[in-house]
């Protein structure tokens, strides 16, 4: 057993998951090939994009990945701070916007 949840090893065994259902990981995975190539935004953006959004949903391998990925296709490390910046942001601007929802209900139970 690993002396931790998460393996870094674990990341290079991406592909495998096709291995109990080949049919769906073949469509994830072109899928998946197709979004990272470039379109409308580079390759380099979306790399940065798929950083912010692996760090607001704290995936370890994500992360990796997509700072190897951001890297590779150009990005230096002042991009990438505040591409994890803008994640934060939207991530604690989500945890405050949803007061909302307490504030209405503390106001329908005490008023």
């Amino acid at each position: 057993m690993s002396k931790h949840y998460y393996d870094a090893d674990d990341l290079a065994k991406f592909g495998q998951i096709s291995e109990f259902q080949p049919k769906l990981g073949k469509k994830f995975f072109d899928y998946y090939g197709s979004v990272f190539e470039a379109g409308a935004l580079s390759e380099r953006e979306k790399a940065l994009i798929a950083l912010a959004v692996a760090h607001a949903v704290q995936c370890p391998y994500c992360i990796d990945a997509y700072t190897s990925g951001s890297l590779e296709k150009g990005a230096d490390e002042e991009q990438m701070m505040e591409a994890v910046h803008v994640a934060a942001a939207i991530k604690g601007g989500a945890a405050l916007v949803h007061g909302v929802q307490m504030m209405n209900k503390a106001k329908d139970m005490t008023m």
